[in-house]
């Protein structure tokens, strides 16, 4: 190894030493050895390239082909990358069946199996690569987790399908199965549209789950500026990875980490970030699970505090009119915090993988004109975030809506109450409920379920048969950053422990008020204790298994849905081996 890059590179001092360094480390080097590697690539820093490659959806086709670029970085800069994958559950092909309980527990098991595989084999940084939704919350988790330096990079989002004149995403293909139940699509229309829309690799367009983390991982500091805007089949990602790959060396050599970028200040900025694009409401499950990993105490209520004082400004779907490749033709993420920046709503002062802060990596940012995409916050969409929290007697831990694109935010009505997803997508199927109606969704939470499903496949029938504006529905489990509507998830705490949504009958009043952030059920505090004193616990269908596991060891919707103690209990930290 040259005498400048040792130099800059201390193995002594690097989690590497332990299976490169010295002569009783000739039986582990002969693996290297047998892999191609030279003297000078084992004396080298080691560095982890996870992917979640696969074949389950177009979110991750393109990421083995990303993760070589960053590669080629990692070595020009002095680094010898080993590239690994881990799993992921798509949400799209997860959704509206049981195979939706798997997609929560995926972003614990990315998080582990990376780490695992970090400790494993003792590399020194991480650069992670991610395009479905929960790949970026694990990716993120287990960076700050570890605390070697690193860099995240998302694979890009899909290119908008064209359908009729019009731009669509795969909401609209969910939508359209309510407007077919509903008579107004014929078979050969619905057919004629799910092959359009998703034309190309990436993730789902709209300022759904992938696309809000994505723009959280520019926010929070751990991807380089405008290195998530792209679309996934765009050649110019190619020269995003490669930068990653030297960034995270530049980082080894300064002995940046992680968590020096991932703060309070930094994770506020994230949540800015989710409000003023109109977000998903998932970051509101997955911003406290990345501070749990560096000790932070940042829940559910200090993310909707965040929301509730933000303009949102960016008109994304599935609210707006706009997909994630019309933000980046107009210049991308660096223009939203820009924006945010000169309006005072972000932390200028926050560092982030360049080494320079978030202020400098924006001073040189012009917000354009002749485009309605992102608008500066002196005139904004609304005032308030376009996700806001609620609070009240219905739960008491907390819930989150997504009030973007919403022109009333009030509702009141009787509860008509459902013990799962599946009974409550057949009633909406045969449109059996009526105008008006808080549709109730329990035993859905991170426990219950097991797993804390999403509801699009409900949410978005309701919209095809015209009634999304017309009824409310309300859950302990989770909601597609697609979702639309008066749709309100993370009720906590949630039916399997006993939470009010699980006193809840047929028939009580449930008043909701976004302005104000309450929710709450309108039955009097003896009655609900009386039906407290009946209640007894449900047992669910996985008792053995990963889903089993899950459901023994995770937490409340309100603190992230985490499964272990986090940075808080740590006595020793996997980069200080």
């Amino acid at each position: 190894m040259p005498d400048d890059v040792r130099s800059l590179f201390d193995k002594a001092k690097l989690p590497s030493r332990h299976v490169t360094q010295g002569p009783e480390r000739a039986p582990h080097r002969s693996y290297y050895y047998a892999m191609g590697l030279g003297a000078d690539d084992i004396d080298r820093p080691f560095v982890g390239v996870a992917t979640c490659w696969n074949e389950a959806a177009p979110c991750n086709i393109a990421l083995a082909r990303q993760a070589q670029p960053v590669k080629l970085g990692v070595k020009a800069a002095g680094g010898t990358p080993r590239e690994f994958t881990t799993i992921t559950v798509t949400d799209g092909i997860a959704m509206g069946h049981a195979g939706m309980k798997s997609s929560l527990v995926s972003r614990e098991v990315i998080a582990d199996s990376v780490e695992l595989t970090m400790r494993g084999h003792c590399y020194d940084a991480l650069v992670g690569l991610a395009g479905c939704d929960k790949s970026l919350p694990g990716m993120m988790m287990v960076m700050v987790r570890l605390n070697v330096p690193s860099v995240f990079i998302y694979g890009g989002s899909i290119l908008p399908g064209r359908f009729h004149g019009k731009d669509v995403t795969v909401q609209d293909v969910f939508e359209a199965v309510g407007n077919h139940s509903a008579g107004k699509m014929t078979d050969e229309e619905l057919h004629e549209l799910e092959c359009v829309a998703c034309p190309s690799a990436g993730s789902c367009g709209g300022q759904f789950t992938a696309n809000t983390m994505a723009c959280v991982a520019e926010a929070i500091g751990l991807a380089l500026p405008g290195s998530s805007g792209a679309p996934a089949p765009y050649e110019s990602r190619d020269a995003l990875c490669e930068a990653s790959g030297r960034a995270v060396m530049n980082l080894l050599g300064k002995r940046i980490r992680p968590r020096d970028i991932v703060t309070r200040k930094s994770l506020e900025n994230a949540a800015t970030v989710v409000a003023a694009s109109g977000g998903s409401t998932n970051a509101g499950l997955h911003l406290p699970a990345i501070a749990h990993e560096a000790g932070i105490d940042f829940d559910l209520d200090d993310v909707c505090a965040i929301f509730r004082r933000t303009p949102y400004i960016a008109d994304l779907k599935p609210a707006g009119r706009y997909v994630a490749k019309d933000m980046y033709d107009v210049g991308g993420v660096p223009v939203l915090l820009k924006a945010l920046l000169d309006g005072g709503f972000i932390h200028g002062d926050c560092l982030t993988v360049t080494g320079r802060t978030m202020a400098e990596n924006l001073a040189d940012v012009v917000f354009p004109g002749g485009q309605d995409v992102i608008l500066p916050t002196s005139r904004p969409l609304s005032t308030t975030g376009g996700v806001v929290g609620l609070k009240g007697s219905l739960a008491p831990q907390g819930a989150i809506v997504k009030i973007a694109g919403l022109t009333e935010l009030k509702f009141r009505g009787p509860a008509r109450c459902f013990d799962s997803e599946e009974t409550c997508f057949e009633a909406v199927s045969r449109r059996d409920y009526r105008e008006g109606d808080v549709l109730v969704i329990r035993y859905e939470g991170p426990r219950g379920g097991p797993g804390m499903r999403e509801m699009l496949s409900t949410t978005s029938a309701l919209y095809g048969q015209g009634m999304g504006d017309k009824v409310a529905l309300i859950t302990d489990g989770r909601f597609s950053g697609a979702t639309r509507g008066f749709c309100i998830g993370h009720v906590g705490p949630e039916a399997a422990v006993g939470g009010p949504i699980a006193l809840v009958q047929d028939g009580d009043v449930i008043a909701l008020d976004a302005e104000a952030g309450t929710i709450e059920l309108e039955v009097a505090p003896d009655e609900l204790a009386r039906r407290h004193g009946a209640w007894k616990p449900r047992s669910h269908d996985f008792q053995s298994g990963a889903l089993w596991k899950y459901a023994q060891l995770v937490g409340d919707a309100c603190s992230g849905a985490v499964t272990q103690p986090g940075g808080k209990a740590e006595t020793h930290v996997y980069a200080d081996i």
